[in-house]
């Protein structure tokens, strides 16, 4: 695409993207963490990779063992 298109339109098309991530709003992550942080321990609970998974629901358990003789 970019092999299409002339210095110009490339310079045009990154000034537009500029303008956009200019415009977007932030907010500083030490006023959004605490909010993740109660997020992600209330949902905790549920989170099979802290929990972990039952064996009976767990579709990667081994079906039968090797056995060497």
């Amino acid at each position: 695409m970019a092999r299409d298109m002339s210095d110009k339109d490339i310079l045009k098309m990154e000034l537009d993207q500029l303008k956009k991530e200019v415009s977007t709003s932030r907010t500083a992550v030490s006023a959004t963490a605490p909010e993740l942080i109660a997020y992600a321990e209330t949902q905790s609970a549920e989170d099979p990779l802290i929990k972990g998974v039952p064996e009976d629901k767990n579709p990667f358990k081994e079906k039968g063992g090797c056995i060497i003789t």
